[in-house]
């Protein structure tokens, strides 16, 4: 049989992240502690299904100049597979990461060749009768994407699998655009606040159920990411339970919900039962926050270790 594989039709940019104390007042200046440049973006949801052992082919956009060459590196580093070949007329996009003391992280952005996408660029993608398709909110709020990718994804066959993350900047994505893709998907993730923005406030359970019932009626399951509380998952049957997390020292919350995604993904595409998978999720992302940098991913040992380490008492655990 062939192997489950991921296509990852998002976007990945470059992060320039600057570890300060406290974000500056405005029209003031802090020094950063720390500087490094990283390849961030859908790039840390791909390294967390790779390194959890789902083979994974970035099917998004990229693009010539330095930052595009950066990214490709990485993606080679990973052993990520790309389909596309590089836009001839713009860079890769990148990202200012501000990350404080806390741990929580702030994002200023500016779109490249990851925004760029024709229905010719879609086509090119060619799809095997086990794959998952990955799709995040940052392509479908981009004016030179959208259409074609919105297109693409209502087209999908119906048993391959769309996996959808609104992301933050879920309320710039046109209703119509959205209502289309969520309509299609088969996994929604989010955290609270996209959650909110989608189906309107309201307990873990009532916002799922309306996510369910009012906007994904396709959908296998939700999974709601809840930062200290750890996760939520709706299934089909109706079936809704609170998956605790697990205590850790958080150093870098930047990532988290990408670790999450990706490993939960991958738990999923091999068999695994809804909610132990969310749980293998929710070590994975507990792992990676006491990790400097998005790409902090661990290994499908390292979370199997984890897990075996503790117990289901254990609480808390900030994923984004």
């Amino acid at each position: 049989m062939t192997a489950a594989r991921l296509v990852h039709v998002g976007s990945a940019v470059v992060d320039y992240v600057y570890r300060i104390e406290a974000l500056p007042a405005p029209g003031s200046e802090r020094v950063a502690t720390s500087y490094a440049r990283a390849v961030g973006g859908g790039f840390n949801m791909m390294v967390a299904a790779s390194r959890t052992g789902l083979p994974v082919l970035f099917a998004g956009q990229h693009g010539t100049g330095p930052d595009g060459d950066f990214l490709r590196a990485a993606l080679a580093a990973e052993k990520i597979e790309r389909s596309a070949a590089p836009n001839p007329n713009l860079d890769s996009g990148n990202c200012v990461v501000l990350v404080t003391a806390d741990a929580e992280r702030t994002f200023v952005s500016w779109p490249g060749a990851e925004g760029m996408a024709t229905d010719e660029d879609m086509a090119a993608i060619t799809l095997h009768p086990h794959d998952w398709v990955f799709a995040s909110g940052y392509t479908l709020s981009y004016p030179g994407s959208r259409v074609a990718l919105a297109d693409w994804l209502e087209a999908l066959p119906e048993g391959i699998p769309l996996v959808f993350d609104p992301t933050p900047v879920v309320g710039q994505v046109p209703g119509d655009i959205l209502s289309r893709v969520l309509a299609r998907t088969n996994w929604l993730s989010c955290n609270e606040a996209e959650a909110g923005v989608i189906a309107g406030d309201g307990s873990p359970e009532d916002v799922c159920k309306r996510l369910m019932q009012e906007h994904c009626p396709s959908a296998q399951g939700i999974i709601l990411r809840a930062g200290a509380a750890g996760s939520f998952l709706r299934l089909a049957d109706g079936s809704f339970a609170g998956i605790e997390g697990f205590r850790v020292a958080a150093v870098d919350t930047n990532g988290a919900g990408d670790t999450h995604i990706g490993s939960f993904v991958s738990a999923l595409s091999r068999g695994v039962e809804p909610m132990q998978a969310a749980r293998y999720a929710n070590a994975a992302a507990a792992i990676s926050v006491t990790r400097h940098g998005g790409a902090s991913a661990p290994t499908h040992l390292e979370i199997e270790r984890f897990l075996a380490s503790r117990t289901h008492h254990d609480t808390k655990l900030a994923t984004a």
